[in-house]
């Protein structure tokens, strides 16, 4: 586990945050993804870019074993 990440089933239903806080990790790569930059991240939900690149991380890792194949019958 990434050590900027927590999951804790009393902190926002399990989903994973960024530790001492309730952002939740999609949040974050949400805002990412609609264009935010790590300035605005940073400002927004007073975090450290080293927690907007654990994010990144993290779902990285969550993804990196999933198999995705087409069904060719």
């Amino acid at each position: 586990m990434n050590e900027r990440i927590a999951i804790d089933p009393k902190v926002c239903h399990g989903k994973p945050v960024i530790r001492g806080t309730r952002t939740p990790v999609t949040v974050i790569l949400d805002a990412l993804a609609g264009g935010d930059t790590f300035e605005m991240l940073q400002s927004d939900y007073d975090i450290t870019a080293e927690d907007i690149r654990a994010c990144i991380a993290f779902a990285s890792t969550e993804i990196k074993d999933i198999r995705y194949f087409q069904d060719l019958s």
